[in-house]
């Protein structure tokens, strides 16, 4: 499990790296955790909940199997990557431009984000039964609000659309009930 801030920085840690459990086998695809039971909801509840909202992402990742590995599927180009990502700060280069202590989305105020990330009703309306479902905070709603418009900037959309806020709350898996058993 890798979490990290969109700015690079959760917590003055850079970013942060634990596994689901003191196994390691929690959610693997090909082996099986040989915790006992109550043993990985303890393990991760180490990581408290104020500190799990400063990080704008939670990404699982799992290990790729040999199969896959050997595929002859094309994977995206890197610089086409690159060129998203140089476009994407473009864009928000030119957002801030009038502020040059910001950066990124990352580092918008709550104010910035209510100005800048707007969605639509239905928008909102996901929003909401996600703040609802999955319990979340005040600095987790602006969190997924940020990651959402960087999304968007990366798909090279003015507007913040249903997929790109759905992505944004997908990154919040640690914020799921029940992800631990």
């Amino acid at each position: 499990m890798v979490y990290a801030a969109a700015s690079g920085q959760p917590c003055g840690m850079g970013e942060y790296f634990s596994p689901p459990c003191p196994c390691g086998y929690f959610n693997h695809p090909e082996k099986d955790c040989i915790c006992p039971p109550g043993v990985v909801q303890k393990y991760l509840s180490k990581i408290s909940g104020p500190l799990l909202d400063r990080i704008d992402l939670h990404v699982e990742v799992t290990p790729v199997n040999f199969t896959e590995l050997a595929s002859d599927r094309l994977a995206e180009k890197s610089e086409f990557i690159r060129d998203r990502v140089i476009k994407a700060r473009d864009v928000q280069a030119e957002r801030f431009g009038n502020k040059p202590e910001l950066h990124a989305n990352a580092q918008m105020s709550p104010q910035m984000v209510r100005d800048i990330c707007k969605i639509s009703e239905a928008g909102q309306a996901l929003l909401k039964r996600a703040m609802e479902k999955l319990g979340l905070s005040a600095r987790a709603y602006d969190r997924i609000l940020k990651v959402s418009r960087t999304i968007a900037d990366l798909a090279g959309s003015e507007e913040i659309a249903l997929e790109h806020l759905a992505e944004a709350i997908n990154f919040r898996s640690l914020d799921r009930e029940g992800w631990a058993g």
